[in-house]
């Protein structure tokens, strides 16, 4: 009898590791979605990707990042962005002037090495979401794929949230 135990005892051993290995085996199959705060691709660190709830009547919206942190030792650059949820992406710039901050679009964003590039609504620059498919409300979520010149493609989860800061929401941009 208890060498039945001990063969017992060894099966459910093996398919426990299988079984547990099999698992490992799809999630790493899974295609990389951002879905944290916090996404690596390659060198660069994209921190905490969100968007602004759009203004009545707006159709363009904003999505940012609070940062991205070129880790290496060489430049990349953040060359564009798509989502399902606006027609095109356009990169702006952001520059204080007498009526506030305003946007400018740029055909790449430069992430020096080993810096921290800033993509707030209060900092640089700013994801200007044209023609949205419908407006973004606090809460709402959605994906957006960022085109690097050498880490080439990932995509992240954008949390749409209000600002902190109320003087955010009257931006012109």
């Amino acid at each position: 009898m208890k060498l039945s135990e001990f063969t017992l005892a060894r099966w459910l051993t093996h398919l426990n590791i299988g079984t547990a290995l099999g698992l490992l085996l799809w999630l790493a199959s899974l295609p990389t979605v951002g879905y944290a705060h916090g996404v690596s691709a390659g060198d660069l660190q994209l921190d905490h990707p969100y968007a602004v709830p759009s203004a009545p009547g707006e159709p363009h919206g904003k999505a940012y990042l609070r940062g991205i942190k070129n880790a290496g030792a060489r430049p990349d650059r953040l060359l564009g962005a798509s989502t399902p949820l606006a027609a095109k992406v356009e990169l702006h710039s952001l520059k204080t002037d007498a009526d506030g901050l305003r946007g400018k679009q740029v055909e790449a964003i430069d992430l020096p090495a080993k810096t921290v590039t800033r993509l707030r609504h209060t900092g640089d620059y700013q994801l200007t979401l044209i023609d949205l498919k419908a407006p973004l409300k606090d809460g709402d979520r959605f994906t957006l794929t960022l085109n690097f010149e050498h880490a080439g493609s990932q995509t992240v989860q954008v949390w749409v949230q209000t600002p902190r800061d109320a003087a955010a929401s009257h931006l012109a941009h």
